[in-house]
C-alpha cells in the first residue's frame, strides 16, 4: 500500500494514529527518542489496541511496522521520509519545533512525484501550519509546496492511563473523531490519502474549536475542580452532582460561542455536550485526575481551552462567569508531583506580581475586556499561599 512515518511512539501514536494508519494498510514506522520505547516496538513484532465502551472491550492486533531513534538514526529516518506517503505527528505542541528538521531534511532529500502528506495530530489549533513554519525555516527547497501537502487537522479520543505492566498494548476509547481539512490537497491537485478513518472536510475551523472547546474545556475543567475535591477519577469527580453542573454551566458559555460564531444549531451542540459528557463520566475509562489536568501553563494558554472561548466571549459581549471559575481552578493546579509544569506554575505565581503572572500565562493584552477579569482571579490565588 505505502508507507507512513508517525513520530511519537507514544499511546496515541500506537493506539490512535497507528491502528487507523495499519487498518489503511500502510506500514508504519515509529520515530521517537525515547531509547527504551523504540527499542521495545523494534523487538515487538505485535501489539494489541483494546478499545473500551459502555458496551464492553473489543481487542485489535497491530502489525507491519518498525521503529527508528530520531537521536541515533537520523540518517534513516531522513531516508524514510524521503520516500514516505504520510508523515504524522503526536508529539505535543511544543516538540513541533523539534521534529521539523529531520522531516525538512527528509523533504529535501525526496525525489518522488507525487508530494508527502504531513498531517500533525496534536491538541492545539492548526498545528500542522505550526510545524510547516518550523519546517519552512530548516529547509533548502524553495518548492516546498510540490514536495509536501500540509493539512490541519482536529483529533479527539480518549486514552486513558494504563495498566501496570501492558507494554505496547493500549486501552483507549471506542470512540473517535479524526477530521482532516480536504482544501489543501484540492488546492495542488492531488489525491488525499485513503485512510477510512479519516472524516474529510472543506473548512476544519468549527470542528477544531467544537472539539476543543467542548472536549478538552469540559475534560480540563472536571479535573480541576476534581482535583480541588480530592477526586481520584474523572468519572468520580462527575458523579459529584456539584461538579457536573458546573462543568455543564462552562460548557453552555462555549456552546454560546460555537452557535454565535460557526452557525452550528443549538441543538445540535447540545447533543454534541451531553455525548461528550456522556464519555468523559465512563468509569471503564479509569481515566485520573492527574493525568487530564498535568500541563496547566500550556491548558492556561492564549489561544487554549480557558482563555480561548473565554476572550471570545468576553469580545462578544457574551458571559464567562463559570469559565472565569474553572481558570481560577486551573491556577491551584500547583506542585502535583510528576507535572513539572504545574511546579512552574507555583513559581510564576510566587514570584511574579499578580500583572506579570497574567499577562505570562494568558497572553492576555492589559486592553483585552477579559484581563481585568482574570487578573482578579489571579491575585485570588496568589493571596491563598501568602
Amino acid at each position: 500500500m505505502g508507507k507512513a512515518i508517525h513520530f511519537g511512539g507514544g499511546n496515541i501514536g500506537r493506539g490512535f494514529v497507528g491502528e487507523f494508519l495499519h487498518e489503511a494498510g500502510y506500514e508504519v514506522v515509529f520515530v521517537d527518542v525515547v531509547d527504551d520505547l523504540i527499542s521495545s516496538i523494534q523487538k515487538t513484532p505485535s501489539y494489541d489496541i483494546t478499545e473500551i465502551s459502555e458496551e464492553g472491550e473489543k481487542t485489535k492486533t497491530i502489525t507491519n511496522y518498525r521503529a527508528l531513534n530520531s537521536k541515533t538514526q537520523e540518517a534513516e529516518v531522513v531516508d524514510e521520509i524521503a520516500s514516505a506517503d504520510i508523515v504524522t505527528c503526536a508529539v505535543g505542541p511544543r516538540i513541533l519545533q523539534f521534529i521539523a528538521p529531520v522531516i525538512a531534511k527528509g523533504l529535501d532529500a525526496r525525489t518522488l512525484s507525487h508530494p508527502l502528506t504531513v498531517i500533525a495530530c496534536e491538541n492545539a489549533i492548526n498545528a500542522t501550519d505550526t510545524l510547516r513554519g518550523h519546517i519552512e525555516k530548516k529547509t533548502s527547497s524553495e518548492n516546498l509546496a510540490s514536495r509536501a501537502v500540509f493539512a490541519n487537522c482536529a483529533i479527539d479520543r480518549i486514552v486513558p492511563n494504563q495498566p501496570p505492566n501492558n507494554g505496547l498494548n493500549v486501552r483507549i476509547e471506542k470512540y473517535y473523531e479524526w477530521v482532516v481539512e480536504e482544501t489543501p490537497f484540492k488546492k495542488q491537485g492531488v489525491e488525499h490519502p485513503k485512510v477510512s478513518a479519516i472524516h474529510w472536510v472543506e473548512n476544519l475551523g468549527p470542528y477544531i474549536e467544537r472539539k476543543l472547546f467542548t472536549v478538552n474545556t469540559g475534560h480540563a475543567t472536571t479535573a480541576y475542580y476534581g482535583h480541588i475535591s480530592n477526586k481520584k477519577t474523572i468519572a468520580d469527580a462527575l458523579h459529584d452532582s456539584d461538579i457536573r453542573a458546573t462543568v455543564h454551566k462552562v460548557l453552555d458559555e462555549t456552546a454560546s460561542l460555537i452557535i454565535n460564531k460557526h452557525g452550528i444549531s443549538e441543538q445540535e451542540q447540545k447533543e454534541y455536550v451531553d455525548k461528550i459528557i456522556g464519555r468523559i463520566s465512563n468509569p471503564y475509562l479509569e481515566d485520573n485526575i492527574e493525568r487530564v489536568g498535568r500541563a496547566p501553563l500550556r491548558k492556561l494558554s492564549r489561544s487554549e481551552r480557558f482563555i480561548g472561548p473565554a476572550s471570545e466571549l468576553a469580545e462578544r459581549g457574551l458571559k464567562f462567569d463559570a469559565l472565569l471559575g474553572a481558570i481560577e481552578q486551573a491556577l491551584r493546579f500547583q506542585n502535583v508531583p510528576g507535572d513539572e509544569e504545574s511546579a512552574e506554575l507555583a513559581k510564576i505565581l510566587k514570584e511574579q506580581t499578580a500583572e506579570e503572572a497574567t499577562g505570562n500565562l494568558t497572553g492576555l493584552e492589559k486592553d483585552h475586556p477579559l484581563y481585568s477579569h482574570v487578573l482578579e482571579r489571579v491575585k485570588t490565588v496568589q493571596g491563598e499561599s501568602k
